[in-house]
Order: C-alpha cells, then sequence, then structure tokens
C-alpha cells in the first residue's frame, strides 16, 4: 500500500482494527525459532460467574551456542483487556507496569528510536488482537513469558464459549490447556472441542466433567498425539480448541455479593416471543455488485425461512433511489413470503448510496405502522441497516444523517447496523447505531459472509422481554453500570453490576420490570446476606476480588462505548473516569498501555502492550494541488505480490510500477495487513534503459548491460542524459534530462522486529516533460486538475471534520487527515494535511483502483 503527494509518492505504513464481534477467549501460541527449544506452554483458564482469568505462560531454553531471538505471540479477544505480562530470563523476573497511553508511547517511541525490541498488540482476525513481544536470549539462558489477561463472557445463542487457536509449530514436551469453571447457580453443560485433531485422538487426551458448580476441563497431548503422523517431527496442533458451557436456570435471576460489590446475572426462560416488526434496509449501490450481493440476497431468503407468522416485515432498498417492497408493513403470512422471496431474487445493484433517505423511509413506515396500528400493539419494532459504502447522494454528511436518523427514531426502537467490508467509515454506522440503542456489526468479505449476516439475525430474532429496567433499593447502590435495556433476546442475558453503600446490610433486593408478549413482568430476587457469605466460603475456585473487578471491567466497557458519542467536557469527563479505572485496576485498555522494561544486549528495552480501536486505514497518497495550497490523499487496498501501474506516459516512453510486500508474518485477513512498496521499476523504452529498485539493491539495465549496487553505496552514474545517484542508506534520485526527475526513498526498520520490514517510498520532484497523455494512479495527477470543497462539519472524531467535495463530476464525502513527506527526514518526515477520498479513491482517480494492476514491474 502506498501514499501519494503531487508531485510525489509517499509510502506509508497500513494497518485497519477491526470492531468486535462475539466474545471469545483465544490464545496463539509460542512460534518455533530455530536453537529455540519450547519445552513447556499451559494455558490456564479460570472462570468464576463468567468472568475469565486466563495466563498464558510458555517456558524455553536457548540449546544453540549463540544468542537467539525469541518471539511470544497471543493472539486474543478484543473484548479482554491484558492485565500482566512478565518476562523471566535465568529466574530474574521484569514486570509489566500499567500506564497513560501517551506516557508508555512516549518510553516506547524512544525506545523504538534506539532499534530496540517492541511488544504489541494489534487486530488479528474478526474478534482477535494479537500480542507479540520479541527478546534476545543468550546462550544456553532459561526464558517465561507470561501474559494475563481477563474478560467478561457474554452469553450468546444459549451458551458462553472460550475459544483458544492452538499453533505451537513445534512438537512441546509439555503442552496443556486447563481450564477451571465456577458458577454459583450450577453448571448444566460443558462441552469441548478441537478443530484440528479426530474425535477418536482428541479422547485420550481430553478429559472434561462437571458437577453440581465446578466444570473442568483438560487438554494434554502427549509428544506422540501431537504428531501429524507418527514419524513425523511436526505438529498437528493447528487449530481452534473450544470450550462452551451454561448454567442452570431454576431461577430467571441470580445475585452475588463479595466485598461490598455486587453482580446481577438475568436471563428468564419460558417466555413466549414478542412479536416483532423489522424493516430491513438494503445498499444495493454498484459496489454492492457481484458476490456480495448474491451473499446479501442469500441471507435475505434464509432468513424469510426464520421469520415467525405473527412477525411484521418490509424491505426498503436504496442506492442513488430509495425501492420499497411494500407501502407499509405487511404480516408474514406463507404468500407474503413467497411474494418477498421473488421480490429478494430479482434485487439488482444499480447507482450510489444515498443511506439517508433509506433510513429516513424505512424509520417513517415502522413509526406510521404504530400509529395507524396496523401491528399488535404488544409488538416491537427494529430496523436492520446493511452498507458497504459511505453515503455519497442526497445528505451524505455523517453527522447530519445522525441527527436526522436520532430524530425520527425519537429513542422508541433499536437501530442495527451491518457495515459489509473494510471500504466504509465503521465509526460513523458503530455511532449512529449505539445512540440509537442498537450496535453495529462488520460483516467480512468472506466466503461465509451470507452466514454471518443469518447469524446477526438469529440474535435478535427472538425477543421476550422489551423495555427491560434492572431496579435496586433507593439509595443502597452506588456506581450502577447499565441498567436499562430497549430489549431482552433469547439466548442472551442482561449483566448489572454496582457497590453497596453499606457492605453490612442484611438483605438486598432486585426487581426487574419488562412488557413480555401477554403482559408486563417483575422478576424479583432477593438475597440473604448471611447466607450468601456462607455460600461464598465454599467457593474454591474464586480468584480474590473478581465482581470487584468484574464491575470495574463492565464500567471501563460502557464508559468507552458513551464516549464513542459524547462530545466536550462530556467527553473528557468519560474519558478521565475510564482512565482512573484503567489504571487502579490495571486493565490495559484504549487510554492506557503496558510497558515492560527488559534487557537485550547488555541495554534496558521498552516493550509495550497496547490495546487498539476501531479506524480507518491512513491515507497512501497525497496529490498536492498548489493552486489551491492543498492537497487530496486517497489509499489503494490491495494484495501483497500486486504491481500497480504508478506512472505511464507512451509519448516520452518512461513507465513507474511498484510492487506490494506485506509484513514478515502478515495475515491473509486484509483488516490486519499492513502493505508498503517493496519493488520499484523505472524503466524508460525509448532509451532502452530499465532501474529495479529493491530494499536490499539497485540493478540498472542499459541495452544488454547490467550494473548492480547496494544501499551501503554513494554512487552517481550518468549515462546519455540520465543521471542515477545513490546516497547511502538514504535515496536514490533518477534525472531523465531536465523535466524529470524521482526520487525513491529507503525506510528501514529494525532488522529484528517481529512483524514489520524495510519498505520503499517513492516520489516525483519535476514532471513537466511528460505529456499531457501520461496516465497511471500518479500519472493522471500531472495534469490540472479542480476541486471543491463545502459544507465542512464536524464528524465522530473531532480532529478529523468532514466535507464535501465535487471532484471529476462526482460528489464525494471527504475527511480531513493527515500524512507524512520523507524526502528531507527519512526518520520523522513533515507532515502534510490533506483531504481523505475513501473507497480506494473512488471518484477521485479515473476509472476503478483495480484498472491500474499491472502483471510485473516491466
Amino acid at each position: 500500500m502506498a501514499s501519494a503527494q503531487w508531485p510525489c509518492l509517499i509510502l506509508a505504513l497500513f494497518s485497519v482494527l477491526v470492531a468486535s464481534g462475539f466474545p471469545r477467549s483465544h490464545a496463539r501460541l509460542l512460534e518455533e525459532v530455530n536453537g529455540i527449544d519450547v519445552y513447556s506452554t499451559k494455558i490456564s483458564c479460570k472462570v468464576t460467574s463468567r468472568f475469565a482469568h486466563n495466563v498464558v505462560t510458555t517456558r524455553a531454553v536457548n540449546r544453540a551456542d549463540t544468542a537467539k531471538e525469541v518471539s511470544f505471540d497471543v493472539e486474543l479477544p478484543k473484548t479482554a483487556f491484558i492485565t500482566n505480562f512478565t518476562l523471566t530470563i535465568d529466574g530474574v523476573t521484569y514486570p509489566g507496569n500499567v500506564k497513560e497511553k501517551e506516557v508508555a508511547k512516549k518510553q516506547y517511541e524512544k525506545a523504538v528510536s534506539q532499534g530496540k525490541t517492541a511488544g504489541l498488540v494489534k487486530a488479528s482476525g474478526r474478534k482477535l488482537e494479537k500480542f507479540t513481544v520479541s527478546v534476545n536470549v543468550a546462550a544456553g539462558s532459561e526464558i517465561t513469558f507470561e501474559l494475563t489477561y481477563e474478560e467478561l463472557l457474554k452469553r450468546h445463542k444459549g451458551k458462553y464459549e472460550m475459544y483458544l487457536k492452538v499453533q505451537p509449530k513445534q512438537l512441546v514436551k509439555h503442552f496443556e490447556i486447563e481450564a477451571d469453571i465456577f458458577e454459583p447457580q450450577g453448571i448444566s453443560t460443558l462441552d469441548a472441542e478441537a478443530s484440528f485433531i479426530t474425535n477418536d485422538l482428541l479422547g485420550s487426551a481430553l478429559t472434561k466433567s462437571f458437577s453440581g458448580k465446578k466444570g473442568h476441563v483438560s487438554f494434554k497431548p502427549s509428544l506422540d498425539q501431537q504428531r501429524s503422523c507418527p514419524t513425523c517431527t511436526d505438529s498437528l496442533l493447528n487449530g481452534d480448541f473450544t470450550i462452551t458451557y451454561d448454567v442452570n436456570r431454576e431461577s430467571p435471576a441470580n445475585v452475588q455479593i463479595v466485598n461490598g460489590y455486587f453482580v446481577h446475572f438475568f436471563a428468564p426462560q419460558g417466555l413466549p416471543t414478542v412479536p416483532k416488526n423489522v424493516v430491513f434496509v438494503i445498499d444495493i449501490s454498484g459496489s454492492m455488485h457481484g458476490r456480495k450481493m448474491e451473499q446479501t440476497k442469500d441471507a435475505l431468503l434464509k432468513i424469510l425461512d426464520d421469520v415467525k407468522e405473527e412477525d411484521y416485515l418490509n424491505f426498503i432498498l436504496f442506492s442513488g433511489d430509495v425501492i420499497t417492497w411494500k407501502d407499509n408493513l405487511v404480516q408474514a403470512t406463507p404468500e407474503n413470503i413467497q411474494e418477498a422471496r421473488t421480490f429478494v431474487r430479482n434485487i439488482q445493484d444499480q447507482g450510489m448510496t444515498n443511506i439517508n433517505d433509506g433510513l429516513l423511509r424505512g424509520i417513517s413506515m415502522l413509526n406510521k405502522a404504530r400509529e395507524e396500528h396496523r401491528v399488535p400493539e404488544r409488538s416491537t419494532s427494529i430496523i436492520i441497516m446493511l452498507t458497504d459504502g459511505d453515503a455519497n447522494t442526497g445528505e451524505s454528511r455523517p453527522p447530519k444523517i445522525q441527527e436526522n436518523v436520532r430524530n425520527a427514531i425519537g429513542g422508541k426502537f433499536p437501530l442495527y447496523n451491518l457495515g459489509f467490508g473494510d471500504n466504509l467509515n465503521f465509526n460513523f454506522l458503530e455511532s449512529m447505531a449505539l445512540e440509537n440503542h442498537g450496535i453495529a456489526r462488520r460483516i467480512y468479505e468472506d466466503s461465509d459472509a451470507n452466514l454471518q449476516l443469518q447469524g446477526f439475525y438469529e440474535e435478535v430474532a427472538n425477543p421476550l422481554l422489551t423495555s427491560v429496567e434492572v431496579e435496586y433499593p433507593e439509595n443502597a447502590i452506588l456506581d450502577l453500570t447499565k441498567n436499562t435495556y430497549q430489549h431482552f433476546y433469547d439466548g442472551s442475558e442482561i449483566v448489572v453490576a454496582g457497590r453497596l453503600v453499606d457492605k453490612d446490610m442484611n438483605n438486598f433486593k432486585a426487581d426487574v420490570k419488562g412488557h413480555g408478549a401477554i403482559n408486563d413482568l417483575t422478576f424479583t430476587e432477593e438475597v440473604d446476606m448471611m447466607e450468601m457469605e456462607k455460600a461464598l466460603q465454599k467457593q474454591d475456585y474464586i480468584f480474590g476480588n473478581y465482581i470487584e473487578r468484574l464491575w470495574a471491567y463492565l464500567t471501563i466497557e460502557q464508559l468507552l462505548e458513551k464516549r464513542k458519542n459524547a462530545l466536550g467536557d462530556e467527553k473528557e469527563n468519560l474519558t478521565a473516569q475510564a482512565l482512573d479505572l484503567s489504571l487502579k485496576y490495571h486493565f490495559v485498555t484504549p487510554l492506557t498501555s503496558m510497558v515492560v522494561t527488559k534487557p537485550e544486549d547488555n541495554e534496558n528495552q521498552m516493550a509495550i502492550a497496547d490495546k487498539p480501536g476501531e479506524v480507518d486505514g491512513d491515507p497512501h497518497f497525497i496529490i498536492q494541488v498548489p493552486e489551491k495550497d492543498d492537497a487530496i490523499c486517497f489509499n489503494i487496498d490491495e494484495e501483497p505480490g500486486t504491481v500497480l501501474s504508478l506512472i505511464e506516459d507512451p509519448i516520452t516512453g518512461f513507465t513507474v510500477n511498484g510492487q506490494i510486500i506485506g509484513d514478515k508474518r502478515g495475515s491473509p485477513n486484509s483488516e490486519t495487513r499492513k502493505t508498503y512498496f517493496g519493488k520499484l521499476g523505472i524503466a524508460n523504452t525509448q532509451m532502452d534503459f530499465w532501474i529495479e529498485v529493491t530494499t536490499e539493491k539497485i540493478t540498472l539495465w542499459n541495452a544488454a548491460a547490467q550494473s548492480t549496487f547496494s544501499w551501503l553505496d554513494t554512487v552517481t552514474v550518468t549515462q546519455d542524459g540520465l543521471s542515477v545517484t545513490i546516497n547511502r542508506k538514504k535515496n536514490i534520485v533518477v534525472s531523465f534530462g531536465d523535466g524529470v526527475t524521482f526520487v525513491v526513498v529507503l525506510h528501514q526498520v529494525w532488522k529484528k522486529h517481529p512483524v514489520h520490514q524495510d519498505f520503499l517510498g517513492f516520489y516525483v520532484v519535476d514532471s513537466h516533460r511528460m505529456s499531457a497523455q501520461t496516465h497511471g494512479l500518479l500519472g493522471q495527477f500531472f495534469h490540472p486538475f479542480d476541486f471543491k470543497v463545502s459544507d465542512i462539519h464536524s464528524g465522530s472524531d473531532p480532529a478529523k471534520p468532514h466535507a464535501t467535495m465535487v471532484v471529476k463530476n462526482h460528489r464525494l464525502t471527504v475527511t480531513r487527515g493527515s500524512q507524512k513527506d520523507y524526502r528531507k527526514d527519512v526518520s520523522i518526515g513533515t507532515k502534510v494535511d490533506c483531504w481523505f477520498v475513501h473507497n480506494n479513491g473512488q471518484g477521485l482517480i479515473d476509472g476503478v483502483h483495480s484498472d491500474y494492476i499491472v502483471p510485473d514491474l516491466f
């Protein structure tokens, strides 16, 4: 991936971090390093009342006769908070300290600038983040890595799930997964399975049992059981290990109190389903063409099979215009469902993206149905919107769309936003859903996208209660977490926690009130504090102040969620509260980082554990427009190995192509991948001259002659109007006479970095001799062009305002951002402000970005 500045192209790192899906406990283990014997790996999980405390411990010894680097990777749920990380080398332990993110960042940047190892957390797949740290281990030394993280397991489709990705990549003498579960309500089901091993082989390595309140799972494969074949030395442990369980529900509610803190779980069973009125608002713009549209239609057809006859529904399709299936909601009778199937099968993609009008039409339809009594009095309404891009016609300003939607819904029903793929403003979708009592979910572009869509619908298909309120004795509770919910869905669970004013109170009473399908209901739970205290003394698996930590976890999670839509003083206050709790309870959250000081080469070295949030991709091409004293930027998201046409001039014969590379251990998922330019090909067919630049060497061909140089050289080559100057470990300046000058910058990273690698930046310093027919991702902007920016307004991030841009007869929604120009200073760069065009520069570049993919460098 690259960034460009006109008349220059700047290379930048790229990383997209993905919003959380269903919470799961997930750990990936140490990778094999040559000469390093990983002799022990243990994952210890202790779950008490849904609160999971997980410790991943790996022990290794360097049996080589020289120092070796060891990398430790753990994948954990995005909903989890790291609470501790320690390194123990030859018996000396180096602990981690949680600090405010800005404080930690300064220490981290200082360490990195000195070429030292950094531990980091980044997105890894749909639901995970990967913690990575590397350390140099002296010959004969032993090292122990220990990572601790905690999370509240949320109930999903009737069960709690812990998901561990097992991938040691070598045989491990002592490999063990052990989980102890304690649930005061009693355990009703417990299961464990592995995707990488047959049930026959799993049986002898796996033990699982539960009785009463306790459950236990142990997976201890022997060396022979780990082998991919009887005589093989590679491991078959490569896949998912999943533990699922649920609890007894003799009572719909359960309250637990420890040391002045309480947690209240609520999940009634056996209630009739509340009829629902659902409007599907579906994006059918041109970008949905192909597999995305077919998968959407397939999912909608499957959903229609599951809609209950007492439900009411309608479809709203939006592109540049808005199309409705019916003028009003209709009951899901067999005849109407059959007609709906025909309508869905005939959906065709077309036009642009008018999110505002599509949503407002759907909201209006639900409001009208309620006002005109077209739907049952005790029914509940929901709206589900699916889009794969940003609004680009009609009202396209995100804050204004949010305002319109908020006013139209008026708090009466939830909005669920599904974002299909990466080329959209997910922050906007999430912000809009949260302020309307819903959630946003990213649908990943993959073969199972239809199943992802169906899965989401199943979560909200069976509301059992609406307008749920959890009440406690007045003046008896402090610091209560969220206690009102618009819906309770079958298979889920409401969790409320708080602090008692009087630790010595004798009785505790909690009421849950809600509207059911037939009548209003109140569920009362009374707790005798003396009996509770006796019960607590019998609990073997409770780890200390677990309810207090559960309360802190839930409070931080909800404060961070509220913060996404807050502004000004309110946002500052929410940030301060979440930060204080994160520091007090040693949680790595989006506001904090964990710093570990560890030894390497007789120097202190910083590692950092950081908690990422949902972000849009950084811009990679910057087009400077001197006439406007401004710049436009965009990115191109493509796979490693792809070659892009940057410049092509058929008149002068110049071409410049760039090949993309990925991280050292890049993920196949685009949302976690960082990509760069690793090779550049500069050629002039008329001069019979080619230059190939990589991060390791520079090769020049002139007719049949070939010359090769390294980045350690300082040399100038001149011939027939051509000049190539290599500045040692810095850059290359290529000039073709007077009027064409390119600069290639070498960006070097620390050689031992576990993920990143060296990459190249490309700049056009002079192009005035290029012809008017020059094209390519950069070349097309050598010609004068105009753009106008209007309606600048604040967005979900106050530092990144939105605006409307008119360019090349397209009306686009753009976001203010910045990129760096590294021509003058390779290490620091110069900040360049620009307007960011989303969706791979769509509407700014001629055609679509895939038009610029070419077979090879020359």
